[in-house]
């Protein structure tokens, strides 16, 4: 799931780590009888899936029921935090890695360290997103990476070979520059003002870092991350992507579902969109993305977590167990929505849309980044967007930018350990 669209919550809305120990919403096991379990997601998509998974794990628990909460996700943490804040929260909840230190930090979440997890079983990557203070407190659920996507029509009008994972950024940019024609309203990429699709893999990709590895300090102002920076503004430079007025009177992904874009740095879940297009159903495909310094893609995904404070920890143990084992990924991976975290249950959603290289997607975990996060990424999230946007409107340099966002950047995070 797109991550940048996953903001994070504000300090205003930082939760305290005092609350009441209320009781989560649900029957009481007391008298021996069946105990109810709240779950709360965000995803109306993958309801069906859910309750699959729900149907099978209460089949082998019959004395547990589960009760789904569907929030749309504009509302979803603030409906959380109120209810966290207020000793209700749900039993077992989704998490992404933008709000996860926020709550691991102030003893929302339940510590698994005695579920036994086998970490093993999931992508290293994304077990390092959900573990705090050395503690894992969230079962990985699904994960996305991002590829690049291209449309074989406009290749071949061009005469532009298709990319290959072979690509390097002098490729991926002299493309570019031969797939665009302006007379026909046709750009050979969209440098999209976008952290988890863009600017963040070519930070990684130049060496940069976005935070420091303790989470302490700001990595735009170093001259690798900068480069990063510039791979994007560059393009915008030398009209080989749309302006940002542009892109920002029309998204990208329109752009390029319209055909007007060569090239789409999309993650694994513009599979499901592309395939519902008629413009993209079978005119797309899928390839790694360019290798810069060195290869690198952002990885993100969700996990399940319990609350801390439930009334049957128990039961919404055994619960999280189930989410996260090899029968839930294989009900998940059949609906082909999300790509599930679970090792070895991943083909079934290569398999869903064979018309696309949805390979390319597993194949960058071995260099995959996790998103970068800390107690409070909407302080700094907001930052990027005012800062970066005159990087990519062309009125500074990528350099004055990067300074001025790192700056901004160091304060908040010196905020968080304060």
């Amino acid at each position: 799931m797109r991550a940048h669209k996953i903001a994070a919550l504000t300090a205003s809305l930082a939760l305290t780590a005092s609350v009441a120990a209320c009781s989560s919403s649900g029957s009481s096991s007391s008298d021996g009888g069946q105990v109810t379990l709240n779950y709360a997601i965000w995803d109306q998509t993958q309801e069906s899936a859910m309750q699959k998974i729900i149907a099978a794990f209460e089949k082998q628990n019959p004395d547990i029921k589960v009760d789904i909460q569907l929030t749309p996700y504009a509302d979803y943490f603030t409906k959380l935090q109120t209810a966290a804040s207020g000793g209700s929260a749900p039993d077992v909840f989704w998490m992404n890695g933008p709000n996860f230190q926020l709550y691991a930090a102030n003893g929302q979440l339940m510590p698994l360290s005695s579920l036994g997890v086998k970490t093993a079983d999931y992508p290293s990557s994304m077990v390092s997103l959900y573990t705090y203070g050395n503690t894992l407190y969230g079962i990985p659920k699904d994960f996305d990476t991002v590829g690049l996507w291209y449309n074989k029509a406009l290749f071949d009008a061009a005469g532009v070979a298709y990319p290959t994972a072979n690509w390097t950024w002098a490729d991926f940019q002299a493309a570019a520059a031969k797939l665009t024609d302006k007379a026909k309203g046709v750009y050979g990429v969209g440098a999209t003002l976008e952290g988890q699709e863009d600017y963040y893999d070519t930070i990684f990709q130049a060496g940069g870092q976005v935070i420091s590895a303790d989470g302490k300090s700001s990595g735009y102002d170093s001259p690798a991350s900068i480069s990063g920076i510039q791979f994007w503004t560059n393009l915008i430079a030398k009209g080989d992507s749309p302006s940002l007025a542009q892109m920002n009177d029309t998204a990208t992904i329109d752009m390029f579902e319209s055909g007007k874009l060569a090239m789409y740095w999309g993650g694994s879940w513009d599979a499901v969109a592309f395939a519902g297009n008629a413009n993209t159903k079978s005119n797309v495909d899928v390839t790694v993305l360019p290798e810069g310094v060195k290869r690198a893609t952002v990885i993100h995904g969700l996990a399940n977590v319990v609350y801390a404070k439930t009334a049957h920890p128990q039961q919404a143990e055994k619960f999280e167990q189930f989410l996260g084992s090899q029968q839930a990924a294989d009900i998940e991976a059949d609906t082909g929505t999300v790509i599930p975290a679970y090792n070895g249950t991943q083909q079934t959603w290569v398999k869903a849309y064979p018309q696309y290289d949805l390979q390319s997607f597993l194949d960058e975990l071995p260099y995959a980044v996790p998103y970068p996060i800390s107690k409070d990424t909407a302080a700094w999230n907001a930052l990027e967007a005012t800062d970066l946007t005159k990087a990519w409107d062309l009125s500074e340099s990528a350099a004055a930018a990067a300074a001025q966002l790192s700056s901004g950047m160091n304060q908040a995070l010196a905020k968080e350990g304060s």
